[in-house]
């Protein structure tokens, strides 16, 4: 069994920002994988196969509350996950993925590495930087997505759902030699 979990806000104000991008890629591999969510583990959740899907409901900040209680209930452990996220470190377009690292400021990563204890678990780091100078970070990633950027971000999940069954079947080193790049 293994878990793919994507990281976001819940509120329908933050749908489409920046910090929402796990979310919004996850929306597309659930299209792709025919996968109906339901509310379980304080998240959005579904079961198909071998392959669980979580959005956690718990905000970003909280993220790890979720994951721990997907991970308990499954007896998951840290090599069974995939964390998807955005990281404003990394430019626009570009997958990066990893298998393990500090939070690097990311408050969701924070709570998942405090919550299950390591941070030794696989990430698909989403590129939606760089942060311009004269805005603060946390306004950047809350700020939307344009029209033209949802419209790439949307490319890159279609990327992304080739990008898990890669790691899915193949594990993480070699969905890293595949999808490590510029996507758009």
């Amino acid at each position: 069994m293994k878990a793919l979990i994507g990281l976001g806000n819940p509120e329908i104000k933050y749908k489409t920002t920046r910090h929402n991008t796990g979310f919004l890629i996850m929306d597309e591999i659930l299209k792709a994988h025919n996968v109906n969510l339901c509310d379980k583990f304080d998240s959005f959740f579904a079961k198909k196969d071998d392959l669980l899907y979580l959005l956690p409901k718990t905000y970003m900040n909280l993220s790890g509350n979720a994951v721990i209680q997907l991970m308990n209930f499954y007896k998951l452990t840290n090599k069974d996950i995939l964390v998807i996220y955005d990281d404003a470190t990394i430019e626009f377009g570009t997958f990066r993925l990893k298998k393990n690292g500090s939070f690097g400021g990311h408050n969701g990563i924070k709570s998942i590495i405090n919550r299950i204890g390591t941070d030794v678990f696989d990430r698909l780091k989403v590129g939606v930087g760089p942060v311009p100078d004269n805005i603060p970070i946390d306004n950047f990633v809350l700020s939307n997505f344009s029209e033209e950027e949802l419209n790439k971000i949307n490319l890159m999940a279609k990327n992304a759902v080739k990008l898990v069954e890669c790691w899915k079947n193949e594990g993480i080193e070699s969905a890293q030699n595949k999808f490590n790049k510029k996507i758009i």
